[in-house]
């Protein structure tokens, strides 16, 4: 049987582990709170640079041979940022634990921010962002999430802007280091052929700086702004999303999202697929979407279309949401909804390093390992008249923002 184990050490740092006996690899996590809600407009991006920096070398190991001490015995080292937390992770085989843990301990304490580093990979950092401005699917979602959480540093983009990655100097990096990552926003999570006593000794042997305790408090959300934007592009295809701010990790409903979101538009057999794409054929892309914060979602619909089917694919979404707020799904569209739920989750649990991404934002946002148990329970737990009721609070159309990138100038109108 899987055990997860919890250690707050005295300087501050969390370590979670899970040890599956029946595996011969592990997945290994440093996390840190931190994300670009943390940032303010002068240095927004600067979150996601850092993960980038942080690779660049240290003290005492140059950047490829930080790559090389991993890939070296067959196993693998990445990070990511997101708008409230930045990952830095390794896989290997178990005898390779003290490895990565020394490697990742390394990045996050010793790495040196050379001022030459800083201005090569700020340019490729700019590579990545125009990437991301070539990519419609991709662009639509930052540019809802300006609009949409205006007045909040959650609108902010996680890649920053090309701006604040020209200007950015090391002395910057190491202020925000220091200002951001603390031992009590610093987390540890394993999963996989692990022993916590070896965690705690391998962090008593490696964790060496102190990094001191950081004092940033987050704005909570408190006001969606209703606001259509519109970015012109030399595109074949209009990119659309419409949908409004929700409940986030911090509420007991978020449940009930995830399974009205699976029968709205998540999967072939959603109601908007087989409305838009099957019946009608006039989108490739469709789907509803969940993007969740400690305070806060957004729930919204992402469509792609020809630009001359823009408003005929709008009214066949909004007679879905109409049909959802005006009768209950039947018990077989529910049971189906909730299966499909509990099926994505249970398979993602066979790769550890699934595991640890789950146990680690349990861990951060809960303050508590939420068991399998748990959410299967409150996924079961969902009713046709919680779905009903959260229909009726959230398709609102006049509280939707919309979104919208194309070579037309389109509209985005309320259907009668």
């Amino acid at each position: 049987m899987n055990r997860i184990e919890i250690t707050e050490l005295s300087n501050g740092i969390r370590i979670v582990s899970e040890n599956i006996p029946y595996v011969k690899s592990f997945s290994l996590g440093f996390w840190f709170d931190v994300g670009s809600r943390d940032e303010i407009q002068k240095n927004n991006g600067i979150s996601h640079f850092l993960e980038h920096m942080f690779f660049k070398g240290t003290e005492k190991r140059s950047a490829k041979r930080l790559s090389d001490d991993i890939e070296s015995l067959g196993g693998y080292l990445n990070a990511f940022t997101s708008k409230e937390q930045t990952c830095f992770y390794g896989r290997g085989l178990e005898p390779h634990l003290e490895k990565t843990f020394s490697v990742l301990s390394d990045m996050i304490q010793n790495s040196v921010f050379k001022e030459n580093e800083v201005k090569k990979e700020a340019q490729v950092v700019i590579d990545e962002l125009y990437d991301i401005e070539d990519s419609p699917e991709e662009l639509i979602f930052d540019k809802f999430e300006t609009s949409i959480f205006s007045g909040n540093s959650l609108s902010y983009p996680i890649i920053g802007t090309e701006k604040n990655l020209q200007n950015f100097k090391r002395n910057d990096l190491i202020e925000f280091v220091k200002s951001n990552y603390g031992f009590n926003n610093f987390y540890i999570v394993a999963s996989g052929a692990i022993d916590h006593k070896k965690l705690l000794k391998l962090a008593d042997k490696y964790i060496t700086k102190d990094l001191g305790i950081t004092k940033k408090k987050r704005d909570t959300f408190k006001k969606e702004t209703i606001k259509n934007s519109f970015v012109y592009k030399e595109i074949q295809q209009a990119h659309l999303i419409m949908g409004r701010t929700t409940y986030g990790y911090n509420s007991k409903r978020r449940t009930e999202l995830s399974v009205l979101g699976q029968i709205l538009g998540e999967g072939s057999s959603s109601r908007l697929f087989q409305s838009v794409r099957e019946r009608n054929g006039i989108a490739y892309q469709i789907n509803s979407f969940l993007n969740s914060f400690y305070d806060v979602s957004t729930f919204g619909i992402y469509y792609s279309t020809n630009d001359k089917n823009v408003e005929k694919a709008q009214n066949l979404i909004l007679n879905e949401l109409t049909k959802l707020k005006n009768k209950k799904v039947s018990d077989r569209e529910l049971k189906r909804a909730k299966e499909y739920l509990k099926g994505s989750i249970l398979m993602s649990l066979e790769s550890t390093t699934n595991r640890m991404l789950r146990i680690a934002q349990s861990y951060i946002y809960f303050n508590k390992i939420k068991s399998v148990e748990e959410t299967i329970e409150e996924i079961n737990s969902v009713t046709k008249e919680k779905i009903l009721e959260l229909s009726n609070e959230l398709f609102d159309e006049s509280k939707f923002s919309k979104s919208i990138i194309s070579s037309k100038n389109l509209l985005l109108h309320s259907a009668a």
